[in-house]
């Protein structure tokens, strides 16, 4: 569970709360086009490392967007977040969808899960929201079995980047003055991300840069009307030693 009394993650969480209800309407939390699609089979199977059939862990799920992708692909999915208006919206979903995903709250700096439990660890977008990412890193290699796979999709905020004030978290009221306490705020360099994989041990580290997903929302964009930009995102992954 979140630690109540942190006020830092108590603050990031009422953001996330607020923004529950039209989360699933911004852009980039859906998956509209062919090229879209193509793109996150693509970056799917680069998460799993190509294997099926998985005890995964969507970590910071939302409202489920990962989660729903895992099980799709045949994977045996669990979500969690501390924001308990995201899990409300993901719970529905399932329900609506038929799908046997479990979402739980928890917190991402400390995950209810045993020691080597899982075979995969994602987390999309959270680190930056995190004020203690490396010791999250260190948990979620934590969970990992012998071969098991963490995985993380991120981008590096760009400040020329045009983004909509209402998707804008960075320049939300419930994150002023949290700047000097989330240390990833700014995102992350790829090699930043596989140096910290490979100091907690992990190894067959790589990172892919998501060409193809970022064209795509390009063109849907141009589509759409709206400002078409391209934001750097990249998934890394490393391997827990056999």
């Amino acid at each position: 569970m979140m630690n109540a009394s942190d006020p830092v993650k108590a603050a990031v969480a009422a953001h996330w709360n607020r923004r529950a209800p039209t989360f699933d309407s911004d852009f980039g939390h859906s998956i509209a086009t062919a090229d879209e699609r193509a793109a996150w089979d693509r970056i799917l199977r680069l998460i799993a490392g190509g294997r099926a059939g998985l005890d995964a862990l969507d970590v910071g799920c939302g409202t489920g967007f990962l989660s729903f992708e895992l099980a799709a692909s045949g994977h045996r999915a669990t979500g969690i977040d501390f924001a308990a208006s995201m899990l409300e919206a993901a719970r529905k979903k399932a329900a609506d969808r038929g799908a046997a995903i479990r979402f739980e709250q928890g917190d991402a700096e400390n995950p209810p899960f045993a020691a080597h439990s899982l075979d995969l660890v994602v987390s999309r977008h959270v680190l930056w929201t995190l004020p203690h990412p490396e010791a999250a890193v260190a948990e979620w290699v934590r969970l990992l079995r012998p071969g098991g796979r963490l995985a993380v999709l991120d981008s590096q905020f760009d400040p020329g980047v045009l983004i909509s004030p209402s998707q804008n978290a960075r320049a939300s009221s419930e994150y002023a003055g949290l700047e000097g306490r989330l240390p990833f705020l700014g995102g992350r360099a790829p090699a930043d991300i596989e140096a910290l994989f490979a100091a907690n041990g992990l190894v067959e580290i790589g990172h892919d840069p998501l060409a193809d997903l970022i064209e795509a929302h390009y063109r849907r964009m141009q589509v759409e009307g709206l400002p078409p930009q391209r934001r750097r995102r990249y998934v890394a992954w490393g391997n827990m030693p056999r």
